[in-house]
């Protein structure tokens, strides 16, 4: 079993990591770009640590959260987080499922939002780690963009979101099963180290049973050569 850490992120919110389940900037961008509300109720796949259902509880959090993950040790950390801080506004629900069958008592139709920071690489794709969890994070091999887009289509209400992100090498895949889903691809934003670098990372947001109409928003820039941006200072982890 890996050594475990617990990070603050906010006064009263601690996130436990370990070498296995731990988070990094695009989990951070994801949750900015979400775009989640007080109101909400929301679903994170493949939590991991909980770190997004974490960051969402910094400021005008969801009523309710459900952190899910395949992997126990993950919700594991995330309850052990939760355990530790002392500032948790939403109501959390750590799921450990499989997100390709929705758990028993899922709020299927329900809700308004839905975060997914997946996979990247198509399974057999790239070089995979030797260590199964991080296996299971790195490559397609317990689910794909399809399956995410499938059941984030079963929990989502009519007008609800989807957000993931994704290497710019995966877009046509993820734009191609959100709309064999019955999911729009809606708002759509590159991210890069500076302004003459190749993108690195997207975000999309998709809308159950949207109409077509694709908003890109301008390149979101994290590095200027010397560090992270001002603005991304103020989102990330103290």
């Amino acid at each position: 079993m890996p050594a475990l850490s617990y990070e603050a992120i906010a006064d009263g919110l601690t996130v436990c990591t370990s070498s296995l389940h731990r988070f990094g900037t695009d989990a951070v961008l994801l949750t900015e770009f979400s775009g989640y509300r007080q109101k909400d109720r929301v679903c994170d796949f493949g939590t991991g640590c909980g770190i997004i259902p974490m960051l969402m509880q910094r400021q005008a959090p969801p009523q309710e959260i459900y952190g899910v993950d395949i992997q126990p040790e993950a919700i594991r950390q995330m309850c052990l987080g939760i355990a530790e801080s002392t500032a948790v506004q939403s109501v959390l629900h750590p799921v450990c499922a499989d997100l390709k069958n929705l758990w028993e008592d899922a709020p299927a139709g329900q809700l308004d939002l839905v975060t997914c920071n997946p996979p990247y690489k198509a399974y057999q794709a790239g070089i995979e780690s030797q260590l199964t969890a991080q296996k299971i994070a790195r490559h397609e091999i317990l689910c794909n963009i399809y399956d995410i887009c499938r059941s984030a289509k079963r929990l989502l209400k009519f007008g609800g979101r989807l957000c993931i992100c994704n290497r710019p090498e995966r877009l046509a895949d993820c734009i191609d099963a959100m709309r064999q889903n019955g999911i729009e691809p809606k708002r759509l934003q590159f991210v890069a180290k500076d302004a003459d670098a190749q993108p690195w990372l997207f975000l999309l947001e998709g809308r159950s049973g949207g109409k077509p109409f694709l908003n890109v928003l301008p390149l979101r820039i994290v590095g200027d050569g010397s560090g992270v941006t001002t603005r991304l200072e103020k989102i990330m982890p103290v």
